[in-house]
Formats: structure tokens, C-alpha cells, sequence
């Protein structure tokens, strides 16, 4: 493969590859960006220019490029990082059943069982990353977006009964704007709840790192959970609901509690002393390290590089 693979990414990425960039600023980012789409379908034909200078494509982009795959000779792969039981999505995988998809976790391709799943591979981070925090100050941490799926409000709940503060380091995007207001910003009078707001990747390993636990009452199938590695490195168990990939990430008892109702959760959050942090930090030294993370993904592309050499010989 090349020496100087290029990323098709925003301007303002950083990367040891060769940048194209697609278009000025990361997407999510930019408020005057009125049809994300448009830069998706220009950043695909580019692509689709240049593919035979390429051995293998992996694609990030969900599923806006399949028609145009199917057009092409390149060996390709593409992850699916979104949640997928959405009842709209079950006959487009029927049709595209031949592309070659990687998901995840597991539990995301449960809802598109006729999907040409070829690998499961976690979310890695940096082992060196987030540091191992051996001795944690006494509040329960909440990280991540503010949204009704990931119920902020419950994690306020928990921490409440058993006289916890609770520590919510969150953005909130416009379209949680509603939820935040209605749900979420009255319970923000409570002298045991601070609001912290969004934090960079720094104060993110000393915010979970200094958390005796990592609240997780989601209310949705979480298809990863990257929040959940981020603790794991810091030493932090997690309490969290039952869903989506959590059973995957989690093991019961040992880095965290896996609960199905509050009553649950505030159990396990007055137990979280009983967990070993440093098995929690082992936990994810062995599954969810970026090396492993790219081990994984060296090895199914040479598997469909290799698949399609053996095609086209066939063909031949």
C-alpha cells in the first residue's frame, strides 16, 4: 500500500497522512454549513477519481457511497459507527448486501442481520493517552452530549440518592437545545450538581480519572460507547444501563455495574468501591488500545485484498 496514504477529511484535520481536504472545518463544527450532504457526495467522487491509485478504500461516510462502489474495482470496506435500527435502513442493506461492512460492536448489526458483515472491530484509544488514576476524589461523573438518549437527567437522579455530587462535563448541541432547557436546566439549581460544559482531551482524563465512577443511564442502543474506554483508561468504573454494546464493553462486577433500573443503579453506584481500578485500567490496556485497534484493521484488509486477487484471478 502506499507510503503516504491520503486522508479525505476536513481542512482543519490533523494527520501524519497526505490531507485532501474536503472542505474548510469539521462539519459538526460549522454553523454555517447548511447541507452537510453536498460535501459528502463531492468528498466520494474524488475518491472515486482517484481509486486505482489505491490497493484498499475504507470508508467512514455510512452508506452514501454505495451505488457509486459498485461502479468501481477497488477492494473497499466501510465502517458503520451510527446507531442502526432504523426502520428505513433494513431494504437499503437488502439491496447493498454485497458490500463489505465492519461493525463496531456486535450488538450494533443485531437490527441488519442481512448485511455483509465482515469484522467487529472495538474503538481504540492511545494507551498513553489517559493516565491511571489510583485515588479518586468523591463525585459521580457524567461525560459526553446532552441528549434524551443519554439521559443526563438520570445520572443526577443517581447521585442524588445516595447524597453524591455529580459532575457533568457535556455540550449541548441545537437539537438537544429543547431537552436541555425543559429537562435538564432546572436540576442544574441543585448546590450537588455542577455544570462543567464541554472539556478538552487534558481535563477529560482528570475529570473521569478523579470520578470514583463513570455514570452511563442511556436510554438507546448505544452502537459503541468511546466515553466508557475513556474511564477504563483512567482506572473509573462505570455504571450503566443495559443497552446497545455496554455488555460488550463492560464486564459486570469487575470494571463496572451493569443495571436495568435506577434502583439498580443506585446500588451498584454505593458499590463501586468494591471494583478494582486497576483492573479496570488492565481491562483496557488488553481490548481497547489504538495498536489493537489497528492490528485488527491490518488484518481484514489483507483479507479482502487478498479476496479480491482472488476473484479477479478466477475471473481470469
Amino acid at each position: 500500500m502506499a507510503t503516504k496514504v491520503p486522508w479525505a477529511a476536513s481542512a482543519d484535520s490533523t494527520t501524519r497522512a497526505r490531507l485532501v481536504p474536503m472542505c474548510p472545518r469539521a462539519l459538526r463544527l460549522d454553523s454555517e454549513c447548511r447541507d452537510q450532504l453536498a460535501w459528502h457526495i463531492l468528498m466520494a467522487e474524488r475518491v472515486a477519481q482517484q481509486a486505482d491509485l489505491f490497493d484498499l478504500i475504507h470508508f467512514h461516510i455510512a452508506h452514501f457511497h454505495f451505488p457509486l462502489l459498485r461502479r468501481l474495482e477497488v477492494p473497499h470496506v466501510t465502517t458503520l459507527h451510527g446507531r442502526l435500527d432504523l426502520p428505513e435502513l433494513a431494504p437499503l442493506y437488502e439491496e447493498f448486501s454485497d458490500m463489505p461492512v465492519i461493525s463496531i460492536s456486535d450488538a450494533q448489526r443485531q437490527p441488519l442481520a442481512m448485511a455483509n458483515w465482515i469484522a467487529t472491530i472495538y474503538h481504540g484509544l492511545p494507551d498513553k493517552l489517559f493516565d491511571f488514576h489510583p485515588r479518586p476524589e468523591g463525585y459521580l461523573a457524567f461525560l459526553g452530549r446532552i441528549s434524551l438518549e443519554k439521559r443526563v437527567d438520570l445520572a443526577i437522579a443517581i447521585a442524588s440518592a445516595p447524597g453524591w455530587p455529580v459532575k457533568i462535563a457535556a455540550k449541548v448541541d441545537p437539537a438537544d437545545a429543547g431537552y436541555f432547557e425543559r429537562d435538564v436546566k432546572p436540576l442544574l439549581n441543585d448546590p450537588l450538581v455542577e455544570f462543567i460544559g464541554d472539556v478538552g482531551e487534558h481535563d477529560t482524563d482528570d475529570f473521569l480519572g478523579q470520578a470514583p465512577a463513570r455514570a452511563a443511564p442511556i436510554d438507546w442502543p448505544v452502537p459503541f460507547g468511546l466515553v466508557m474506554i475513556e474511564a477504563l483508561a483512567c482506572g473509573t468504573p462505570v455504571v450503566a444501563f443495559r443497552g446497545g454494546s455496554v455488555e460488550e464493553i463492560i464486564e459486570h462486577g469487575r470494571t463496572g455495574f451493569i443495571v436495568d433500573s435506577m434502583e439498580d443503579a443506585v446500588a451498584a453506584t454505593r458499590q463501586v468501591a468494591s471494583i478494582d481500578r486497576r483492573v479496570c485500567r488492565r481491562s483496557f490496556e488488553q481490548r481497547f488500545t489504538a495498536r489493537r485497534m489497528v492490528e485488527r484493521h491490518v488484518s481484514v484488509y489483507t483479507e479482502v485484498v487478498n479476496a479480491r486477487a482472488t476473484q479477479v484471478q478466477v475471473a481470469i
